[in-house]
C-alpha cells in the first residue's frame, strides 16, 4: 500500500481539514463542519469517560525498537502502570508504541487517540482502547481533557507542539495541578537553555514558568514528580516502586 501524499483533488479527512483553513465558505459549509466537529467530540467522551486516571506520554513516532529512547519510553509506560495508570499516547509508532507495549506488558491499561494522517501514523498493536480523530484541535482536547499529567519524551513539532499547549494552558491558568515530566536531558539542553537565554532575559516569560515542567533521564524521578500532584488525588497505589533484584 503506498504511502504517498494524496493529491490535492482527493477528498478524505486532511482534504476536508485543509477546505476548511482555507478561509470563509458559505454558511451551510461551516456549519456541516461545525456538525462533524461536534459528533467527534461526542466520540471522544462517549469512549474515554471511563478509562480511569491517564498519564499521556508524547514523542517521535520515528523511533525503532532498537533505539535508546524507545526503551526508555518502555519503560515509561511500565512505570506509569505500575503506578496505576492508564497511560494514553497518540496511538501511533515510535514512542508511542512504546509507552503503550510497556503499560501493556506491566499489566496496565493502554489508550491511543490516533490522528488519520495521509503518511507515517498508524495504529499500534498495542491498545485497547483506540479512537481514530480526523482533527488536531480535538484530538488536543481530548489529550488534555482526560490526563492527569504528560510526559514528553523527544519528539518533533508534534511533540512540542502538545507540550508548549498544555504550559500555556498552566500559565494562563486554564488548568492546574497538571505535571509536565520532560524526559531526556541531552535532548532538550539547547531547547532549554534557549528559553532561558532568550524568554526569560526578554521578559516574555517570567522566570517562575520554568517550573512549570520538570526535565529529568530518571523514571524514579518521574515517579516522585507525579506522586506530588495526582497520586494521592485519585487513590492510586501509594508504596514506592522497588526494583527488582
Amino acid at each position: 500500500m503506498s504511502t504517498n501524499t494524496p493529491e490535492p483533488h482527493k477528498q478524505g479527512p486532511s482534504a476536508t481539514e485543509r477546505k476548511f483553513l482555507e478561509g470563509p465558505h458559505s454558511r451551510l459549509r461551516e456549519f456541516s463542519f461545525v456538525v462533524r466537529v461536534m459528533l467527534e467530540f461526542i466520540k471522544g467522551f462517549r469512549t474515554l469517560h471511563f478509562v480511569g486516571p491517564c498519564i499521556t506520554v508524547f514523542g517521535s513516532a520515528r523511533f525503532k525498537q532498537d533505539h535508546t529512547y524507545y526503551q526508555l519510553a518502555r519503560d515509561v509506560g511500565s512505570r506509569l502502570a505500575d503506578m496505576g495508570f492508564t497511560v494514553m499516547t497518540g496511538g501511533g509508532p515510535g514512542i508511542m508504541e512504546a509507552a503503550n507495549r510497556g503499560a501493556k506488558e506491566a499489566g496496565g491499561t493502554s489508550i491511543g487517540l490516533n490522528i488519520i494522517l495521509p503518511f507515517e501514523q498508524h495504529a499500534n498493536p498495542w491498545l485497547d482502547v483506540m479512537i481514530n480523530f480526523e482533527h488536531f484541535f480535538v484530538r488536543k482536547v481530548m489529550l488534555v481533557k482526560y490526563s492527569l499529567g504528560f510526559v514528553v519524551m523527544p519528539g518533533g513539532f508534534g511533540t512540542l507542539d502538545e507540550l508548549f499547549e498544555a504550559i500555556t494552558l498552566m500559565q494562563t491558568k486554564k488548568i492546574f495541578n497538571f505535571p509536565v515530566v520532560l524526559m531526556g536531558t541531552e535532548y532538550y539542553t539547547c531547547m532549554m537553555d534557549e528559553i532561558k537565554k532568550t524568554m526569560v532575559d526578554n521578559k516574555t516569560i517570567s522566570p517562575e514558568d520554568l517550573d512549570l515542567f520538570f526535565v529529568t533521564d530518571s523514571i524514579d524521578e518521574m515517579e516522585a514528580f507525579l506522586r506530588k500532584s495526582v497520586v494521592k488525588r485519585f487513590g492510586l497505589k501509594q508504596q514506592l516502586f522497588i526494583p527488582k533484584s
